[in-house]
């Protein structure tokens, strides 16, 4: 079977790719042209039929992700499903299902079969969490369980994995020469697969067999994110040397990734001032041929905790803005807990909101609908109004709680209600959408 890349290269039109044409509006020969090029990825595993086409990449609307998932505190499945279909019914894009506690197949599982998502996890999790189990030790991690796990995954259904190839003993190296990092290692797949290589003083056998594991997601034709493992974990390790190292590293790897026919994304940043965001997209678009960019947040911000749903969609807004293609939510519970269906709402819908207001700065000829919801404010049409909007039932709710004397105004103005006023100025000159000098 050949994967969505290497259809597109022999010029076909796939029934995915004529899908996200569609979802997109845009011609079906220009989504082929950039799927072929790897400026574009479609994460659909064949072996999970009827799931979400979504496409992700250069020229689409930036796409948004949330992850759930057990931990060794927390481990309840149902909990995890309500958290899974919060999240489609909030219109989430894609789905991650990290899970580090209690029976990750089980888990897994459930979770796939519980919504049309496409859904992805990070392998090392499992990996390092079975060989506690059985050893007692994480390191005595098999790396050929490693392999027969992605695979096992893999034939669960997984449409793209994060797996972290591009951490080895050059980036190592750059870490343990630098001396220092503000924020650690914040990585959990990442911290665990440093650990493994300094203990057995070898190479990262995901980076070292880099061609098994394309072959295992090209069978497949699952997505392969390349993890960040050494992302920043304060705003003050943004951009170091280790963080860069594994960045070029990952960027090379998803050029070769291509060149076998494997549909590739890179990962990143962590934690990143607002002033750095646009450089670090133009470092990955420059230095990957392009490849489509997953960012996590990113936060701008140390201190937002409680908040970071805020702080993240102020980075994602920017990183939308610039050119990232997937964001990763960040729920009010990040750096405190584990999120709860309460935090995987508030977080999918902020990032939602800030994936728009990036999208608007980066498409000018997508604002015709915030002119459309402007004019039914202007006008007072408050039906029309909440249709318009992204939540319109939360903006009910809150207007429904404060009803006005007036039903044609607000309780915030009320009889001084500046869009009333302001028509009736002007009323003889309000020509369609436009109001013209007095």
């Amino acid at each position: 079977m050949k994967t969505q890349l290497e259809q597109a290269r022999d010029g076909v039109i796939t029934e995915l790719i004529r899908r996200v044409a569609e979802d997109e509006g845009l011609a079906p020969e220009l989504i082929r042209d950039r799927v072929a090029a790897g400026e574009i990825v479609i994460p659909n595993n064949p072996n999970r039929p009827n799931q979400k086409v979504v496409g992700i990449g250069t020229g689409l609307r930036t796409k948004v992700n949330a992850s759930i998932g057990t931990s060794s505190d927390i481990y309840d499945i149902e909990l995890e499903k309500r958290k899974a279909q919060i999240a489609e019914a909030e219109q989430v894009d894609t789905l991650r299902e990290p899970s580090s506690g209690g029976d990750l197949d089980l888990v897994r599982k459930e979770v796939l079969g519980c919504c049309n998502l496409p859904v992805g996890n990070v392998p090392l999790y499992q990996a390092f969490h079975d060989a506690a189990k059985k050893y007692k030790d994480p390191n005595k991690l098999d790396p050929e369980y490693l392999f027969e796990l992605i695979e096992r995954q893999l034939e669960d259904g997984m449409s793209f994995m994060a797996i972290h190839c591009g951490i080895n003993r050059f980036s190592i190296e750059r870490l343990r020469k630098q001396g220092y990092r503000y924020g650690g290692l914040v990585s959990k797949g990442g911290t665990f697969m440093v650990s493994w290589m300094e203990h057995h003083q070898q190479e990262n056998p995901l980076y070292e067999q880099f061609d098994r594991v394309c072959a295992l997601m090209k069978k497949y034709d699952a997505v392969l994110s390349l993890g960040n493992g050494i992302r920043a974990g304060a705003i003050h390790d943004s951009h170091d040397r280790a963080q860069m190292a594994e960045m070029i590293i990952n960027c090379e790897l998803a050029e070769l990734g291509r060149e076998m026919g494997c549909q590739m994304m890179v990962e990143g940043p962590g934690h990143v001032p607002l002033d750095e965001i646009e450089g670090n997209i133009m470092l990955e678009k420059r230095m990957s041929g392009n490849a489509p960019y997953y960012v996590l947040g990113p936060l701008p911000a140390d201190s937002g905790a409680g908040y970071d749903h805020i702080t993240a969609a102020i980075g994602a807004a920017n990183s939308a803005r610039y050119g990232a293609d997937l964001i990763c939510y960040i729920t009010p519970a990040e750096h405190l807990a584990l999120p709860n269906e309460s935090d995987v709402r508030e977080g999918v819908r902020a990032t939602r909101l800030a994936a728009r207001i990036g999208d608007i700065a980066k498409y000018p000829d997508r604002r015709e609908h915030e002119k459309q919801v402007a004019l039914a404010r202007r006008d007072m049409r408050w039906d029309d109004h909440m249709s318009l909007l992204m939540f319109p039932e939360k903006a009910k709710e809150v207007r429904d709680s404060r009803t006005p004397s007036d039903s044609q105004t607000c309780t915030m103005c009320g009889d001084f209600c500046a869009m009333q006023r302001g028509s009736a100025l002007f009323e003889k000159d309000l020509k369609g959408d436009k109001i013209t000098k007095p």
